[in-house]
């Protein structure tokens, strides 16, 4: 960045935060815990678009609980810790820095490990505390903190509340539930129904916004973050705008009116 900035070069810098994922009560809750857990624990949590924590309608929290439960089973085994296809931990300071979110709080499922091998089993964590350590910073592990909400305008107060996230998912196929949440809260991008998936397609800008970044890249979006578009107006000669000059009677009040 200072690097870029002394050579007045063009940048976009991508940052992280605590990616929300809100499951309303009309989603599909068994695809909708699958496609939660693929986007948690690819790398075992480790990507900056990973779902932070997990806003769900009250109604269903209870049955969408079971079916991450399920899923986590499904993927990775009765011992994920020891699956083949579970990563580890990328050190141990960052090891260490994982088993302390976990102290006190109310861990429902997983949460086991072996310091040796780095690894740590998905945990689901139900209703920490806003204040908690484990709520205060990016997670960047397999640890899921689990809230549960009554209406849409308590998950917009909650989200909006904290920095602009990277990434957001929604679940759910109301139309009104979906414009609400996309049009009043501000996030880098996101899915709809999926998580992780708007970063694999070159169609789409990725990118953060407010903290978590600035800036967007992908296909023919990094070709103009890193490219300037020179601006030429090419003028007639056939007439001219007179008012435009010192000289010309009223030209500053019809220029005051024309920028309006």
């Amino acid at each position: 960045w200072g690097a870029a900035a002394k050579q007045l070069i063009p940048v976009t810098l991508e940052l992280g935060g605590k990616s929300p994922c809100i499951v309303h009560k009309d989603a599909d809750l068994k695809l909708a815990a699958q496609r939660i857990v693929f986007g948690k624990l690819t790398n075992a949590g480790q990507t900056c678009i990973a779902p932070d924590y997990l806003l769900v309608h009250k109604d269903v929290k209870s049955e969408l609980m079971r079916a991450l439960k399920q899923s986590i089973q499904t993927f990775y085994g009765e011992e994920p810790e020891n699956h083949p296809a579970y990563g580890k931990i990328i050190s141990e300071r960052h090891f260490e820095r994982l088993i302390r979110f976990l102290q006190n709080e109310n861990i429902v499922t997983g949460g086991t490990y072996q310091k040796d091998a780095l690894k740590i089993a998905p945990a689901i964590i139900d209703e920490p505390d806003w204040e908690s350590p484990i709520m205060l910073e990016e997670i960047f592990g397999p640890i899921l903190p689990v809230i549960g909400y009554e209406t849409i305008e308590d998950v917009i107060h909650m989200v909006q509340s904290r920095p602009k996230p990277l990434a957001l998912y929604l679940f759910t196929n109301e139309k009104t539930v979906q414009r609400h949440i996309l049009s009043r809260i501000s996030f880098g991008g996101g899915c709809i129904n999926d998580t992780l998936m708007h970063t694999a397609t070159p169609y789409l800008p990725f990118g953060g916004v407010g903290e978590s970044g600035i800036g967007s890249y992908h296909g023919h979006h990094s070709f103009k973050t890193f490219s300037h578009e020179k601006s030429v107006l090419k003028q007639t000669n056939l007439f001219d705008i007179s008012f435009r000059y010192p000289s010309s009677k009223n030209g500053l009040r019809i220029i005051k009116k024309l920028l309006r």
